[in-house]
């Protein structure tokens, strides 16, 4: 079976929607809302700092790009696009990433509980408190946000 290290856990090719020279583009296994992803360094490392450069900037150039097409997709008129840099910042997978959440009006009451939300998930995926997507779940999501890269992306 083919795929990636995303800190401890194992992200199969099924869950990947975009790849490029240093990152992929991941569903999430458990969302807080519709079309919530993550963008994640291809090399498993747990903080930005831990980048270089080519890998920082085709980071970010891979988010800018997975933000686009999330918007166009799930028909939202913003994005949250965060990074929870080492465990005080809410990070519970040692592995940098880039969260890019889908924002329409009145998603949130105030603005900020997004990152309420996103604390939440200080367990990680051990947290009960959302129920984990099924693989088939997942991979039909993945799908659909892959055709807007083309066949050969994933």
């Amino acid at each position: 079976m083919t795929g990636f290290r995303f800190g401890p856990h194992f992200i199969t090719e099924s869950q990947v929607f975009y790849k490029s020279k240093f990152s992929i583009g991941i569903v999430n296994l458990k969302p807080i809302a519709p079309g919530h992803v993550l963008v994640v360094p291809k090399r498993n490392t747990p903080r930005l700092a831990d980048l270089d450069k080519d890998e920082i900037v085709d980071f970010m150039l891979s988010a800018q790009k997975i933000g686009n097409v999330v918007e166009k997709h799930y028909g939202c008129t913003s994005l949250t696009m965060t990074i929870q840099d080492g465990p005080q910042a809410g990070q519970t997978v040692p592995h940098v990433h880039m969260h890019i959440i889908p924002r329409k009006q009145g998603d949130w009451a105030n603005n900020d509980d997004i990152y309420e939300e996103l604390d939440k998930k200080k367990k990680g995926v051990d947290n009960e408190d959302r129920k984990p997507r099924t693989e088939q779940e997942m991979s039909l999501e993945a799908n659909e946000l892959r055709l807007y890269f083309g066949v050969d992306n994933a």
